[in-house]
């Protein structure tokens, strides 16, 4: 009997990205960003090493790939600005404090301070679609809208970076009164 050859043999793509981005976030939950190479990713997804680098031509592009799948479309649930802000907010909060994400984030943005094609790819791919929603429903500048998601982001990120935990709620309540000023 001979093996099938046809564009639909193996495992669906969507089923296989899933499976890879799971083990994307488990094995840098575990391993840490560095310690999560795409060796381990390999191994943890089930998938030859040369699946991932067929798809993405890094571990920083796979990251960040992983990264656009877990936060999904923006929330933008109101055109009252205050509240299109909460709820960006706290969905930034909840998603970066999720399992493996938080050093997944932190792990790629340190790679690309020094690696141009990585920068590119985190603009164009996680930060550009972002950038573009909040711009159209907040009717502000992309210089303020991007100094208001590197403030978000930053906090955020640092938080769990020097403490290890997400942010407490109560953090959050104050981050958003904070940013909320700005837009005042």
């Amino acid at each position: 009997m001979q093996a099938s050859t046809s564009p639909g043999a193996g495992r669906p793509r969507s089923d296989l990205n899933a499976d890879v981005f799971a083990a994307t976030l488990r094995s840098v939950h575990e391993f840490g960003y560095a310690g999560a190479t795409m060796d381990r990713i390999a191994v943890a997804a089930g998938v030859a090493k040369t699946t991932l680098y067929r798809r993405w031509p890094s571990k920083g592009a796979l990251i960040t790939a992983c990264l656009v799948d877990v936060f999904g479309p923006a929330p933008v649930v109101s055109e009252d600005r205050d509240e299109l802000l909460t709820t960006a907010i706290r969905w930034g909060a909840a998603k970066i404090s999720e399992p493996g994400v938080g050093a997944a984030f932190a792990g790629v943005f340190t790679d690309a301070v020094s690696d141009p094609d990585l920068r590119e790819i985190l603009s164009t791919q996680l930060q550009a679609p972002y950038l573009r929603i909040l711009q159209d429903a907040l009717g502000e500048s992309e210089q303020r809208v991007r100094f208001v998601i590197d403030v978000i982001i930053g906090t955020l990120l640092h938080r769990m970076g020097i403490s290890g935990e997400p942010m407490a709620e109560d953090d959050v309540e104050a981050l958003i009164a904070m940013v909320l000023g700005v837009f005042r």
